[in-house]
This record gives structure tokens, C-alpha cells and sequence, in this order.
């Protein structure tokens, strides 16, 4: 078998001049836990070109689903973001990634901290059940420049008229939109709004401590490593497969 599969693009959808989502369709024998991702891409030159992508979709759907941003000289980027409905893409077999709720010691409540793109691994955790079994409080904060960068806001905020499992998303799910260039109700960075306690206060829960409160990270270079030192220095410790921690990060994409 290849270690890849052919997948035909169902839908494309461009949020903003920088930023645009796809469905496809997904082969029956892949598998893969919500915050995972794959290596996707298009053949260029005859040679499969692939970058890391996290689904969007949770691990149940029926299709795949990947946010992606635009980069005009991006090698790869250049060429998806002119995708149609009908064109096929590559999807590596493998899925992996460190988001999994396995990587991180029980707790109360889980914070997914995402900037930009790193949004999509949560998207696919929001919309799992699993999660919410395992946690009192499960807290989105996406971070981007402006408004409009703010993408799927209309899903979030619907999942509690969710058939299935909407009754536990209005229990426990909290969203806290921020930006950072322009007028909004919430502004600011994610260190600076965990640092200054900020974040807490506004959606009215208690400051952070080791037992009861876990986080995962998924963003731009600076986001994690100035995210990683405030967590640090509340004493947080970084988890893996390996050894379970308070926290975990994303560290596969390079957005091109």
C-alpha cells in the first residue's frame, strides 16, 4: 500500500486574503485522534510536494477537512490556495502529533491556545466528546492580528445546538476570541493575557495552578515560546508520549 492517498477536493472556502479552508473526501482506512495531523500536498514536477496540515474535522467525520494560509512564494501554498472542488490531493497514511489528551496529567480544565492557523488541531478537539468526558472546562483562546483572521467563530459558537453532544459543549466549552491590530473585545497576546491573569478574569475562572489546569499550544514560533516561559515560570511542566506533563506543543509546521 502507498503511504499516501489520493483525496478529491469537496469544497474551498477563503476566509480572507490570507487564509482559506478545503474539504475533502478521506480514504475508509484512515485513522487518526482529534489534534493530529498529516502531511499533505499536491504533485509539482512529479514529485510529491508535502507539508505538515492538522485536520480540522474530528476523527468521526466522514470527510478531512485543513486551514491553510496563503503564501505567494510558498512552495507549496502558492500552488493549494488556487484548489477547486474536483482537483485531488496527496494525504500521507500516517497521522501524529503531540496535542492528545493522553500527554497530559488528569485535570479540571483544559486550555487550547492557538494562534493563526494552530486553531485547526482545536477545532478538531472541540468537536470530540471524548473531551469533554475528561474535563470540567475546556477553554479555546485563538489569537490573530485582526478580526476577520478570526475563522470558524460561527461553528464554535453553534456547537451547542449540536445533536449529539451540544448538552456537554454548553456545560463546558468557553471561546475567547482575541486580536491584537485593532479595536475588539478582547486584545492582546496569549503569554500577556495568561501572564497579567487577564484571561482568567475575563471568563470568570480561577488563576492557574499544577493540578487542575492543562494547556496545548499551537502557533507561531513567538506565541509558543513566550507561552511556554509564563507557563514555566508558574511551575508547568511540558508533557509527551513518554511522560505526561501540564502542558503540550506543536512543533511540526513550518507555514509554507
Amino acid at each position: 500500500m502507498s503511504n499516501m492517498f489520493e483525496a478529491k477536493v469537496l469544497t474551498v472556502h477563503h476566509w480572507t486574503d490570507r487564509l482559506f479552508s478545503f474539504t475533502t473526501t478521506r480514504d475508509t482506512s484512515f485513522r487518526y485522534q482529534s489534534g493530529q495531523f498529516a502531511m499533505i500536498g499536491l504533485q509539482v514536477d512529479g514529485k510529491p510536494l508535502m507539508r505538515a496540515y492538522s485536520m480540522v474535522s474530528p476523527h468521526y467525520e466522514e470527510n478531512l477537512e485543513f486551514l491553510s494560509i496563503k503564501v505567494q512564494d510558498g512552495p507549496l501554498t502558492s500552488r493549494l490556495q488556487n484548489i477547486q472542488p474536483g482537483d485531488t490531493i496527496l494525504v500521507g497514511r500516517k497521522a501524529s502529533g503531540t496535542l492528545l489528551t493522553q500527554n497530559l496529567l488528569p485535570a479540571k480544565r483544559l486550555y487550547l491556545l492557538g494562534t493563526g492557523t494552530g486553531l485547526a488541531p482545536f477545532m478538531s478537539i472541540i468537536q470530540d466528546p471524548d473531551v469533554y468526558e475528561k474535563f470540567e472546562k475546556v477553554v479555546l483562546v485563538h489569537g490573530c492580528r485582526q478580526i476577520h483572521e478570526l475563522a470558524y467563530q460561527e461553528r464554535i459558537t453553534d456547537l451547542p445546538n449540536n445533536e449529539f453532544f451540544g448538552e456537554m459543549v454548553s456545560d463546558k466549552l468557553a471561546y475567547f476570541p482575541t486580536v491584537t491590530r485593532e479595536p475588539f473585545k478582547n486584545q492582546g497576546r496569549i503569554p500577556t493575557l495568561i501572564e497579567s491573569r487577564k484571561l482568567f478574569e475575563e471568563l470568570g475562572l480561577p488563576e492557574p495552578d499544577l493540578e487542575n489546569d492543562r494547556f496545548m499550544l499551537c502557533g507561531s514560533p513567538a506565541m509558543l515560546k513566550d507561552t511556554v516561559a509564563v507557563l514555566e515560570s508558574f511551575g508547568f511542566k511540558e508533557g509527551n508520549m513518554s511522560h505526561p506533563g501540564h502542558y503540550v506543543i506543536e512543533r511540526a509546521f513550518v507555514e509554507k
